[in-house]
């Protein structure tokens, strides 16, 4: 699967905060975004997913060459992309079992056996070190800034999209947790083969992770694209030699 931005500009709230952002994502590659507050980094992943907050006023995103510019969410999740949000939100209501089995059944257009998507739950749950009370409880609700994130992996785990965008995997993480959630990042992504772009504002996550392809955005625009140990750089100097 190849997920491709070209000559990307959106606004939110009446706001351009992209302008002319492209960029190219494929299966089994891992590309991580940095940049500064404020440079559009969550806008990108949100309108690659289709939030009904962004507006494309130009450009295009596609997916193996057909674009989906005007596809629902939904859609492009069945397409096989994954957002992981920087701030998730509660869901009073949804029991989180039955919302990954709703969306697995969607996906897979069958019945999914309980035992085994239990199975499957109570496997990351221990990888992830989760409270396995999270299983009994509505999606989010109640849940701590850590236990958000890490359930979002363990849903990344269980749905096996294709290409994953994950919006700062790292925040409101201690630093054990922050080891504990890339090993398993790393580990769902090499078993199944997804791409994987990241978005971060520090190194620390990077830490524990190889990503091939490294990407600064700032001011809308990306000011650079090529090897990763551009991280290297900006963990020593900041963004000043990209951004000057």
């Amino acid at each position: 699967m190849k997920l491709e931005i070209k000559e990307l500009y959106a606004s939110a709230g009446g706001k351009e905060i992209l302008s002319g952002v492209s960029l190219s994502v494929s299966t089994g590659e891992f590309h991580v975004i940095m940049g500064p507050n404020g440079s559009g980094k969550t806008t990108l992943a949100k309108a690659i997913m289709g939030s009904p907050g962004i507006e494309i006023t130009k450009g295009e995103i596609l997916v193996d060459g057909n674009q989906i510019n005007d596809l629902s969410p939904d859609k492009r999740a069945l397409l096989g992309l994954f957002l992981q949000f920087q701030n998730p939100v509660e869901i009073g209501g949804v029991g989180y079992v039955s919302f990954l089995r709703s969306v697995l059944e969607k996906k897979t257009d069958s019945t999914v056996s309980t035992k085994e998507l239990m199975e499957r739950i109570k496997e990351y749950t221990s990888k992830l070190q989760i409270d396995h009370g999270i299983i009994g409880r509505s999606l989010n609700e109640g849940f701590s800034g850590g236990e958000k994130k890490k359930s979002e992996v363990l849903q990344m785990a269980v749905i096996k999209p294709k290409i994953a965008i994950l919006d700062e995997p790292d925040s409101g993480l201690d630093v054990d947790a922050v080891r504990i959630v890339a090993n398993n990042i790393n580990e769902i992504s090499e078993r199944l083969g997804m791409g994987l772009l990241v978005i971060t504002h520090y190194n620390r996550i990077l830490s524990y992770m190889k990503p091939q392809f490294a990407h600064i955005l700032y001011k809308g625009k990306i000011v650079y694209s090529g090897a990763a140990d551009a991280v290297d750089e900006i963990e020593r100097n900041g963004y000043e030699k990209f951004t000057r």
